[in-house]
């Protein structure tokens, strides 16, 4: 299922404006635009350590930006899947309390578990100790415990690590799925388009600064998407190689400085 299409007359759930991180002299974010609107999937995707993750945390409001602007719509739920999840194995809690736990103040404990639970698939485990619950488990009880939430907005950061590659797809249909069932929108967090490509409405490709943006179709023919994804890159192990001697216009097309410049910089995928 690959849901419903973006509507560009959708209200936004999330804007960040000119967004800047820094750390010391380092700098993470460098005038980030990105906006996630009401019942769309949005995939961000770049290499390890372009400043995805730093990007959701100020998104989320867990890191302040050093400058730019971020606004929520009033009163919105958000739903967050980390990508790493540290469960201690000598605290052997079972899945059905944890997601208890999770359970806001005054909520219909019973209608919104069976609900969760229901969507996520895990019916059959809520008895198991997290601690034993393989990868592509983990992750079906994390967006389960996002879920009772009722989010307005999903946000899951690499949903598929530590997934097989026989779930992964699995995974993103449900994701979709959940769009097409709640209306809720999704900020999914990805390496690797490929897998989500059919499932979502707009790609920001980032690496520091926004490369380009758009349709999955529009992105997956742009030069620095061919770089990222290209046909020869394996499934377990890609290299995105960014080239800065350009910048982009409205469209996302690459515009060159005209002075051959050819700066490089190579990030592998393990």
């Amino acid at each position: 299922m690959t849901g419903m299409p973006h509507k560009t007359d959708a209200p936004a759930l999330v804007s960040l404006t000119g967004i800047c991180k820094r750390y010391g002299d380092t700098s993470v974010l460098d005038h980030v635009d990105l906006s996630v609107h009401a019942g769309e999937i949005v995939t961000l995707v770049g290499p390890n350590g372009s400043g995805k993750t730093t990007l959701v945390r100020v998104l989320l409001g867990l890191s302040e930006p050093s400058t730019g602007a971020v606004s929520r719509a009033r009163g919105i739920a958000i739903g967050y899947v980390p990508q790493v999840v540290a469960v201690d194995e000598t605290l052997p809690i079972k899945v059905e309390r944890f997601l208890a736990l999770a359970l806001r103040r005054g909520q219909d404990k019973s209608d919104a578990l069976t609900r969760a639970v229901e969507e996520a698939g895990i019916g059959r485990i809520l008895d198991r100790p997290l601690s034993s619950l393989s990868g592509g488990e983990n992750r079906r009880v994390m967006l389960a415990r996002a879920l009772l939430r009722d989010p307005d907005l999903l946000v899951l950061d690499e949903p598929a690590a530590g997934v097989d590659v026989s779930g992964q797809s699995a995974l993103y249909n449900l994701i979709s799925d959940l769009r097409a069932r709640r209306g809720c929108a999704v900020l999914v967090v990805s390496h690797d388009l490929h897998l989500v490509m059919a499932q979502t409405d707009r790609v920001v490709c980032l690496n520091h600064h926004v490369c380009c943006t758009g349709h999955p179709e529009t992105v997956s023919r742009h030069p620095e998407y061919l770089a990222l994804f290209g046909a020869d890159v394996g499934r377990s192990h890609a290299v995105y190689t960014h080239r800065h001697d350009h910048h982009h216009d409205l469209a996302g097309e690459a515009i060159h400085d005209g002075h051959g410049h050819d700066h490089e910089q190579g990030h592998h995928h393990d």
